[in-house]
Parts: structure tokens; C-alpha cells; sequence
């Protein structure tokens, strides 16, 4: 490589890293395209779009709950193979989320979570974010994770952008923050005047992965 190469490079690397890439669609390989409807319907998932086009390209595209990135499948969208595709679906709540798939009719894997000598069953016992999971597979074998994270690692949220992707979302993290305050309130035996502020850094801090209020 010449040094005009490299430094075309560097500055091209500068110049991507200012630029927002916000991941929008993934495409996954179904061989039945109506049955794959059909799966990714019953679990809960929106219907954005079934296009059908002169070309015999089908685009039918469905967004989890609380997602910003939406799945794709049909037809002539990609070479890859049925059953190729995995991806990590990410909850506040490992047992609810695998309790609704079940009740949906879909079939999963036992809550599991991960030890000192690989795959345990049951839940983390701390609750430690990223460490619960459980898996289940669409009709083509297309794998999916379910893990449960509500506290970050340090790093990868904006600490100043706060969201939350749904309802409960929200509602889970505000239980963790009152059961927080709690102990607390227990710790200053005294009732907290100023709880939304303790609230709101709690969330925050949670959200971010730094160190939570105590």
C-alpha cells in the first residue's frame, strides 16, 4: 500500500466514523415464503410490507416489538441458504418473553444461562445482563436468541439519549428502579423527597452501564 493509499484511507475512515449508520433491514432465506409469514405473524411481530413485483421478487418485511431493525424475506432477495441465519432478540425479561412465545404456540428452548462450565439451566441467578437466555427457530431453522440485558457495558449507550422500546420496557426498568430505592430509603431511613431525580439517574445509569446510584 502507498502512503497516498493510506492516507486516502485514514481520511475516509475519519470521514464514516462522523456519519450516522443506522442498521435498518436484515435479510433472512425462508424457503416457504407464506409459511415464514405466517411464523414471524404469530409471534407478535408488525407487518410492514408484502410487496410482490414484476420481476417475481417478493419482499415481505416484519419489525419485532420495540425494534429499530426490521427482518426481510421473499423471494430472489438472497443466494444464502434456508436455515443459515441467526440473530440475538434482546429482553428486559427472559422468562416473560419465552412464557409469550410459548403461549403464541412457538416452541423454545428451556431458560438457560451461562457458568463457569458453559451452558446451565435456569436463569442467571444474579440477573446479570447478557447471561440469560433462551433460543427458538423458524420453521426453516433460522436460529434466534432471546437474552436478557437491562445494564449495558459501559460504553454503548449515549448516557444522553434515554429510550425505551416499549411500554414494558419501561415498565420493568422503573420496578427495578423502585425495588432499588427501596434499599435506599432503607439505607437513609428516611423517605426520599427527591425520588424522580434518584429515578431518573437510576434509569440513566442502568441504560449506560455506569455505576447505579445508591
Amino acid at each position: 500500500m502507498s502512503t497516498n493509499e493510506a492516507s486516502g484511507s485514514a481520511a475516509t475512515s475519519k470521514a464514516s466514523a462522523k456519519v450516522d449508520l443506522k442498521l435498518e433491514v436484515v435479510v433472512i432465506p425462508v424457503s416457504d415464503v407464506d409459511r415464514a409469514k405466517h411464523f414471524y405473524g404469530s409471534l407478535g411481530w408488525r407487518l410492514d410490507a408484502d410487496l410482490r413485483l414484476d420481476s417475481g421478487v417478493r419482499v415481505v418485511q416484519f419489525t419485532p416489538r420495540g425494534s429499530a431493525c426490521s427482518v426481510q424475506f421473499g423471494t430472489k432477495l438472497t443466494s444464502a441458504a434456508p436455515a443459515s441465519a441467526s440473530g440475538f432478540l434482546i429482553v428486559s425479561d427472559i422468562q416473560a418473553a419465552r412464557d409469550a412465545l410459548v403461549a403464541a404456540g412457538i416452541e423454545v428452548s428451556e431458560v438457560f444461562h451461562l457458568g463457569p462450565g458453559g451452558r446451565v439451566s435456569g436463569p442467571d441467578p444474579e440477573h446479570r445482563s447478557y447471561f440469560s437466555r433462551a433460543s427458538f427457530s423458524d420453521p426453516d431453522g433460522n436460529g434466534w436468541l432471546l437474552q436478557e440485558v437491562t445494564t449495558r457495558l459501559p460504553g454503548r449507550i449515549d448516557t444522553g439519549v434515554t429510550s425505551f422500546g416499549s411500554a414494558s420496557d419501561l415498565a420493568s426498568a422503573l420496578r427495578r428502579a423502585a425495588a432499588a430505592h427501596g434499599n435506599h430509603e432503607k439505607r437513609i431511613s428516611a423517605a426520599d423527597p427527591n425520588w424522580p431525580d434518584w429515578y431518573a439517574a437510576y434509569l440513566l445509569a442502568e441504560q449506560a452501564g455506569t455505576e447505579l446510584p445508591t
